[in-house]
């Protein structure tokens, strides 16, 4: 007869390990702001009222040239939202969002709602090629003037009053007749007129008085002869610069007064002096037209939007494709030091 099995002994239950309190985990923490790869798409976004205009159009195809997304915003359609911590642009509507860097074209007209955008932009942390404060510095020609007289630089003698009862001496202040008289607040020669007598003086800064209209008298540079010099300053070098000439019985050499351009080399000291107005400013791209003195360079002004239509056909320089790598490589350098700039 087989053995019986013997019955095992039941084997006795293990204690159950104690249950250990469960730990909350920590919080992840926020991911950092996106940062965008060296080198990868940007979207260009340019200030700009019409997309038809010669400079608008050269900046998008030195755009499209580079390989990156042209954005053309016409500046009034743009609608600033303000709430805390997060102002946000639209456009027809639609929140502006993945800008790299903004190119502002802002025309005088539009001055006032011009600087909005742009400082909205600003507050964006969105990198802006000129800033809001360097533009409204440029487009006020005395306060211009006041900044780079501060510098060392030579500007012509300049006076601004709101007296009427001494305009002789007023004259005599700019060094006598011819006088040249300036609305603060003008561009591509418009507003700027000369006076070869008190009456006529006289007559035109009253006109300008009643209108409201601020006004400078500035000194007449006579050896410079109806010639002036325009230097289109970008980053820290001249990328193009042309000798304007006057039309016959017109003292403006301005282009769009009939002015004719051709290209020149400039002088170190003419290329140092655009440069230093230019930083004094603040401006990173500026057009700087300066007279010829006998001792050297005068300053004008400084135009913070500078077309540059008749500077590429009299020079035959690139200046789109200058201004767009500066304003990739302005962008590069912010990010790089770590300015956040708006994810896509």
């Amino acid at each position: 007869m087989p053995a019986k099995k013997s019955k095992k002994a039941p084997a006795q239950a293990r204690p159950k390990a104690l249950a250990r309190p469960v730990e909350p985990e920590p919080p992840s923490p926020a991911p950092p702001p996106a940062v965008r790869r060296a080198g990868a798409k940007k979207t260009v976004v340019i200030l700009s009222r019409k997309r038809s205009l010669y400079s608008t159009r050269r900046l998008v195809e030195a755009i499209k040239q580079r390989g990156h997304r042209p954005l053309v915003l016409d500046t009034l359609r743009c609608t600033m939202v303000l709430a805390p911590g997060q102002p946000r642009m639209l456009y027809r509507g639609v929140d502006v969002k993945g800008v790299d860097v903004v190119i502002p074209r802002i025309g005088a007209s539009i001055t006032g709602y011009g600087l909005a955008v742009v400082k909205h932009f600003e507050m964006m942390a969105v990198p802006v090629l000129n800033g809001s404060s360097a533009i409204s510095e440029s487009r006020d020609k005395l306060r211009a003037l006041q900044v780079l007289c501060r510098g060392g630089l030579d500007v012509p003698r300049t006076v601004m009053a709101h007296d009427r009862s001494n305009v002789r001496k007023l004259v005599e202040e700019v060094g006598g007749l011819p006088v040249i008289i300036k609305l603060l607040r003008g561009t591509q020669g418009v507003g700027v007129m000369i006076a070869h007598s008190l009456q006529e003086l006289q007559t035109i800064v009253n006109t300008f008085w009643d209108l409201g209209q601020e006004v400078v008298l500035q000194e007449f540079v006579a050896e410079s002869k109806g010639r002036d010099v325009r230097a289109l300053v970008v980053g820290n070098q001249v990328v193009g610069a042309m000798q304007r000439r006057a039309k016959k019985g017109e003292f403006r050499s301005n282009i769009h007064r009939g002015g004719e351009g051709h290209p020149v080399e400039l002088p170190a000291s003419y290329i140092e002096v655009a440069v230093r107005a230019a930083h004094l400013l603040g401006l990173e791209v500026a057009g700087v037209d300066m007279l010829e003195g006998r001792e050297g360079p005068r300053l004008m002004e400084l135009n913070s939007s500078p077309g540059f239509e008749g500077l590429e056909r009299a020079t035959k320089q690139d200046i789109a494709g200058a201004m767009i790598q500066h304003a990739l490589d302005f962008a590069e350098a912010r990010a790089a030091a770590g300015t956040p700039t708006q994810a896509g």
